[in-house]
């Protein structure tokens, strides 16, 4: 799928989706960190608590997405490199769910970055200038998102945020690495005699 195709079905089906008021997701979202913050002592697990929360919004996002592609009358062809799904992922995913485009920087065949100019889960939000606060990925509930998704589509990734606005840098940047392909089907146990 061409950039520009991924782009306008992004458009698309983001105009096709119910929304809901940023303001309030992002307030909602602030409160849920909010909350693990109270919860646990270290950012490392406040960080592993929202990427387990987005993996699993993840897994369901592919689902939904497909059956919102199939009722629009989009065809969403299989990707053949992972460039394409970067792309995909870029332009059509995070634009049909956030309302934003990302751009993708490829780092290698295995590997790429998504830059995101425009984060509205961190809306409102000044982290503290404690350094006990450093580590902390406010946003990391996307890598969660994206290594869900992707493992929904027989890819396992490792995501991680390399860059954060929320720590001073200019731009938001998810780097996702390829790890393996899985096997597609059902495991033995469910294979017909």
């Amino acid at each position: 799928m061409s950039k520009s195709n991924a782009a306008a079905n992004g458009h698309s089906l983001w105009q096709k989706m119910p929304k809901a008021n940023a303001e309030l997701f992002a307030l909602t979202y602030g409160t849920l960190v909010t909350e693990l913050v109270r919860d646990y002592e270290s950012t490392e697990d406040i960080n592993e608590q929202l990427e387990k929360m987005g993996y699993s919004i993840g897994v369901r996002c592919v689902d939904e997405f497909l059956a919102k592609a199939d009722q629009a009358g989009m065809v969403i062809p299989p990707c053949r490199a992972f460039g394409e799904t970067a792309e995909v992922l870029a332009k059509t995913g995070l634009r049909m769910f956030l309302g934003v485009s990302a751009e993708v920087q490829m780092l290698s065949d295995s590997s790429f970055s998504l830059l995101i100019y425009e984060n509205p889960l961190s809306l409102f939000v000044e982290l503290p200038s404690d350094p006990k606060w450093k580590n902390l990925k406010y946003s990391n509930l996307y890598c969660g998102i994206l290594r869900g998704s992707l493992e929904q589509v027989n890819l396992r990734v490792e995501c991680k945020f390399v860059k954060d606005v929320l720590q001073g840098d200019d731009v938001n940047e998810i780097r996702v690495e390829l790890k393996e392909v899985l096997v597609d089907g059902a495991g033995e146990e469910y294979q017909e005699e």
